[in-house]
């Protein structure tokens, strides 16, 4: 059969019949959906993040729009793979945008939250967030069009600090981190967390992101003898040698980590070793059924495979930007980038369906709240170690 295609010289000749108008309606009702932009790094160095939060988001955006949408609007994604570099977010945040009426979007790093940060300020009508949760984004006067998904990284070390000083006063820890950035991120604002709990920094240990040898650093480490070793700017490289050395030297310390190191399947890749890992998780894990966690139950139904801590992050960014539109709607406001905002701030005590073990609310720009897991390797599992520990 052949097929048939009306062009625009064909709309003009039954414009006078009013027919033009029902050929332009799907596009003028596409206009009117809520569209999630996304630089989504499916390949590259940190596809394994990228891959689960897109999934994440994906997921949460059926079930909206298996609920009729928000106030009967779509919602519609629509990512960009980036490879995790910032010049293709940059490029993929401009052709998402020039192509579509972008309300939310996700960055993939901290170097594209920050570089993008003047344009989503200029143009006034995208709330943003995503993958980073560095400090500096914390701040809504500089970055009052973007927030974080749980606790910024000197939050994350308040929360271990925190911990620790509950459960052995006046512990020695150590800070072993990258030279990045992001390792370097929290370090100089824990010291003075951890001396006001009572805490002794023992050691700081830098090294090169993704290192192998580290032996002359674990006798660093060794000397230092802290009780509690922080890693931070890792994702899993080089923690399995400092913990697999150190264990052979008759090292006690406690082994610690952040969030981009606490996957399940990245943890258990130390093996051994990994028995007793703790660190700081802002959500609950995919196999956590514990308690009343209807949207754990969900996922487990959409996927009956293992969804990574990336994936509860795109879940959760979708879930709160869904929030976001309704309440802004709700208002009978429109869905500017201060409405949204001003929506986001209003959040309080909100209920993510178990996602997080407690109810959340938005300070700042992040959600100060997290908990202490710890690798259990007879079960393959993190369990938790604390309850949930919510900053003031």
């Amino acid at each position: 059969m052949k097929r048939i295609r009306i062009g625009s010289g064909l709309s003009r000749l039954l414009a006078p019949l009013g027919l033009a108008a029902a050929l332009a309606a799907p596009a003028a009702h596409a206009a009117e959906d809520l569209v999630l932009g996304g630089s989504i790094p499916l390949s590259g160095v940190f596809a394994f993040a990228g891959q689960g939060i897109h999934a994440g988001i994906t997921d949460y955006v059926k079930i909206v729009n298996e609920q009729g949408g928000v106030k009967g609007r779509k919602l519609r994604y629509v990512p960009e793979d980036t490879a995790y570099k910032v010049d293709a977010s940059v490029a993929a945040f401009k052709k998402i945008t020039s192509q579509n009426k972008v309300n939310f979007y996700y960055g993939d790093s901290t170097g594209f939250s920050k570089t993008i940060n003047a344009e989503l300020n200029r143009s006034g009508d995208i709330l943003m967030t995503g993958a980073s949760f560095a400090t500096e984004l914390n701040d809504p006067a500089k970055y009052p069009a973007q927030f974080m998904l749980g606790p910024d990284y000197t939050e994350m070390f308040g929360i271990l600090l925190r911990y620790i000083a509950k459960e052995q006063p006046g512990a020695k820890v150590a800070f072993v981190y990258s030279d990045t950035e992001f390792g370097r991120d929290p370090i100089a604002s824990s010291r003075a967390v951890a001396e006001k709990l009572g805490l002794k920094v023992a050691t700081e240990i830098m090294t090169p992101p993704g290192s192998v040898d580290v032996s002359t650093e674990v006798i660093k480490l060794r000397r230092a003898d802290p009780d509690y070793t922080i890693f931070h700017g890792y994702v899993l490289a080089p923690i399995p040698e400092f913990v697999g050395q150190g264990k052979r030297m008759g090292l006690k310390t406690r082994y610690m980590g952040t969030f981009w190191t606490m996957d399940n399947s990245t943890v258990m890749q130390m093996g051994e070793d990994a028995e007793g890992f703790m660190g700081v998780m802002p959500y609950r894990y995919y196999y956590d059924t514990e308690g009343d966690a209807p949207m754990l139950k969900k996922i487990r139904e959409m996927r009956p495979q293992y969804q990574s801590t990336g994936y509860m992050q795109g879940f959760l960014a979708a879930m709160l930007f869904t929030e976001v539109a309704k309440r802004t709607l709700d208002a009978g406001k429109e869905l500017t980038g201060a409405n949204m905002k001003a929506a986001l701030d209003g959040i309080k005590d909100f209920d993510t369906g178990g996602l997080i073990g407690v109810p959340v609310t938005i300070k700042g720009n992040s959600i100060p709240v997290g908990r202490i897991y710890r690798a259990d390797v007879k079960q393959k599992q993190m369990v938790p170690a604390s309850d949930w520990i919510v900053l003031k």
